[in-house]
């Protein structure tokens, strides 16, 4: 299926582009099923988030009514929607005329193994650390070098996710996906207000956690907590949720609270 550029069929970008020079800008990864994009709610609150911070004036009613458009036509897949703050000349300084542009791709669903969901995975221990900056903390921004740098510290397939620390050494995430730890059934997770990304299923789970009857603390997270945990696991808004069995020499097994989030992370990308 083609890309679309502002709303239209396209393959072409301006050269003075914001987000190609200076990673100026958002996205979303959303899985489309039967049409349908999940999680849309969700989406559109971290990027109009996004927006409020990076001061991009987006149309967002446009936007999602694009979304909505194009995941009609995937079908079954992923988008991605990228959203620059447009084109300008050469310098830092935003041009005041430039206009946001909306950029589209799909792509089929990634064949995950299904030993990821039902045995669990195993974490890399990435040496590549997040940068620590409140300002652009949580956001989806389009710089990802960080992550570009710890995907490629390993390859092949013992391992399928990295975990990342933070300057300081606190546990954060995986490479792209959030961590979740369980510690005598209270629910831990990384307070991301110095880096990291808040991702759309961590928020979600958070939300469902309380009506699960299960407590969470969202804190600082360190080495010695991931040494005590009962269960860890990881989460994204297109898998949902994988078990995590090692990490080094740490193991667990996939507990019963991993398995409950996992059914309701199934249930709200409406998978079967």
């Amino acid at each position: 299926m083609p890309g679309w550029v502002d709303g239209r069929p396209a393959d072409t970008l301006s050269v003075k582009n914001r987000g190609l020079a200076y990673g100026d800008g958002l996205f979303e990864t959303i899985a489309v099923r039967a049409g349908q994009p999940s999680l849309l709610d969700q989406h559109m609150q971290r990027l109009q988030r996004g927006c409020d911070r990076l001061g991009i004036a987006a149309d967002l009613v446009l936007i999602r009514d694009e979304l909505l458009a194009f995941a009609r036509q995937l079908d079954e897949g992923v988008m991605k929607l990228i959203l620059t703050r447009g084109d300008s000349q050469r310098g830092y300084a935003p041009d005041t005329h430039s206009h946001p542009v909306r950029i589209l791709q799909g792509s089929p669903l990634p064949a995950y193994p299904s030993a990821h969901a039902e045995q669990g995975i195993y974490l890399f221990p990435c040496v590549t650390r997040l940068a620590e900056q409140p300002l652009l903390a949580g956001l989806k921004h389009l710089n990802r070098l960080e992550q570009v740098l710890a995907r490629s510290e390993w390859q092949g397939s013992e391992f399928a996710e990295g975990l990342m620390r933070d300057l300081s050494g606190r546990v954060i995430e995986g490479v792209y996906s959030n961590l979740f730890m369980v510690r005598d059934d209270v629910l831990l997770t990384a307070d991301l207000s110095r880096s990291g990304v808040a991702g759309v299923m961590r928020g979600a789970l958070l939300e469902q956690a309380p009506e699960l009857g299960i407590h969470v603390e969202v804190r600082d997270l360190h080495m010695a907590d991931l040494e005590h945990a009962d269960e860890v696991f990881v989460c994204n808004s297109v898998y949902g949720v994988w078990p995590v069995r090692g990490f080094e020499q740490l193991s667990w097994s996939v507990g019963p609270l991993t398995r409950k989030l996992q059914r309701k992370a199934l249930a709200l990308l409406d998978i079967a």
